[in-house]
């Protein structure tokens, strides 16, 4: 009992593996969390309209990334995999055909604008919350380009283990977002009060003064030399296929779930002010869940990819399961803290809000959150799951499924709402069901083990030399195989 405890921590691939490669990632993640948890915060401080906006206004914006998102974020996959093969060359080129999807991006947010203007205008939202959401989303655009090139240099270090330097600077641009949120929200420090424009011209500049500080650690010598980050800084129209060839699912996949859950709050929308208001807040209280789960999600990614290159799936296996085990121990904490202490969690959005206002929004808010607590954990499942077979490359069942599922919560909540007379918890019932659905099939198609044979990087780029170093640790990895069955 006590070998099989010490090798589940000790032993290759397990949980202190995965808590030393995913803590930082966990911590960065959830400095996204603080930065779009601060803008929260502020706006409810600034008007109940203004909180209810900005999520339908901010999933809108997101969905229109998630196809350069997923496939920038995808990046990940190959430089883990070049990374476990020792083809260090490719690790620089496969990240700048990230940045030029980054570089196609910006415009292409920009165009976007008067289409979304026409939707919010004419969706059935009260008059000040359609102009709230059109003023997030035309400044948000403009902040588009930075956050697909900061995702794809991101990956460089991520791939490589290299999860400090990622904590690091996603901290300091949510401090630097929080500041300016401050600052430009209310008029602070001599700056304007621009309200929700002010929120979203904080996110935007944090944005991109995070890609420029990632472009150049990117550019360092050490990194030029080893990993030709700048002589990689070139269109290669092979590598870049195959990248939208693996990648293009996992960006369907990102388009199509945020896009449903885009079409979720517009339709929890046309309720009324207050439910809306009431699922923003939730979902922005579950970030302190799922961020951080996203975070073990990269490491999941990261670890199969490098296994994976080195051409041992048995050691990429184990770690799943490690990640997953610490996935389930954080996300069933933080529900069991949605169920018996959400006050705590909602006192800082209360604390200069009108008291009769934000108490009809906590008492629906409090009941959302106990959705959240029942769901997390299947959550946990689609994140990890999916994230361990797409970093082997296991991308088209992913989208698959994505495409067959994505549809149900809205549908659900579409009919039970305009047709059926149901309300606020009938919606949420529909995305709990959904979740936990997703949850399941993942975990299945993980067990299945097809992902074991995949690959993303060129077929030669695993067959490396099988020098003594690399034979070695093989036969620790079949030794490990016959104590287990043992």
């Amino acid at each position: 009992m006590w070998d099989r405890m010490s090798r589940f921590w000790r032993g290759p691939s397990g949980m202190r593996d995965v808590l030393v490669l995913a803590l930082p990632l966990m911590v960065s993640t959830l400095s996204w969390t603080v930065m779009h948890f601060t803008d929260r915060v502020f706006l409810l401080w600034y008007s109940a309209d203004a909180v209810a906006a900005v999520l339908p206004s901010a999933a809108a914006s997101f969905a229109v990334l998630c196809f350069p998102l997923g496939v920038a974020s995808y990046v990940n996959a190959f430089v883990s995999q070049y990374y476990g093969a020792q083809r260090y060359s490719r690790i620089g080129l496969v990240v700048w055909q990230g940045l030029w999807i980054a570089a196609l991006t910006a415009p292409v947010a920009i165009a976007t604008v008067p289409f979304f203007t026409s939707i919010f205008t004419n969706i059935g939202h009260p008059a000040l919350i359609a102009q709230y959401e059109i003023d997030f989303y035309r400044v948000s655009s403009l902040g588009a380009g930075a956050l697909v090139a900061a995702e794809a240099m991101s990956t460089f270090f991520t791939g490589r283990g290299g999860v400090r330097v990622v904590m690091v600077v996603d901290s300091l641009a949510a401090l630097l977002n929080a500041l300016l949120d401050y600052a430009l929200i209310f008029g602070n420090w001599g700056f304007p009060a621009w309200g929700v424009t002010g929120a979203a011209t904080a996110t935007t500049v944090a944005l991109w003064c995070k890609a420029a500080v990632y472009m150049t650690l990117f550019l360092r010598r050490q990194y030029r030399e080893k990993y030709g980050t700048f002589t990689g800084c070139r269109f290669d129209a092979a590598l870049f296929r195959r990248l939208l060839r693996f990648g293009s699912p996992s960006g369907v996949q990102l388009v199509c779930e945020v896009t449903a859950f885009t079409l979720f709050l517009l339709i929890v929308g046309r309720l009324g002010a207050l439910e809306l208001a009431a699922t923003s807040l939730a979902f922005n209280v579950n970030t302190l869940a799922f961020m951080p789960v996203y975070g073990i999600g990269i490491a999941t990614t990261t670890l199969v990819g490098q296994r994976i290159g080195q051409g041992r799936p048995r050691l990429a296996e184990r770690g799943v399961w490690s990640a997953f085990a610490l996935a389930a121990l954080y996300t069933l904490a933080v529900a069991l803290f949605y169920v018996a202490g959400p006050d705590l969690l909602l006192v800082a959005h209360g604390a200069k809000a009108d008291p009769t206002e934000f108490e009809a929004l906590r008492s629906s808010t409090v009941v959302l959150l106990r959705f959240v607590a029942f769901y997390c954990l299947f959550d946990a499942m689609v994140v990890v799951f999916s994230s361990a077979i797409k970093g082997a490359g296991d991308t088209r069942f992913v989208l698959i499924t994505t495409l067959c599922m994505s549809p149900l919560p809205v549908l659900a909540t579409l009919v039970g709402v305009e047709y059926l007379g149901l309300g606020l918890y009938w919606s949420w019932s529909a995305i709990t069901s959904w979740l936990c659905a997703l949850g399941i099939i993942y975990v299945i198609r993980f067990r299945q083990g097809r992902w074991r044979t995949m690959r993303v990087i060129e077929h030669s780029a695993v067959e490396e030399e099988d020098d003594e170093p690399l034979r070695a640790e093989r036969v620790e990895e079949r030794s490990l195989a016959t104590e287990e069955v043992a």
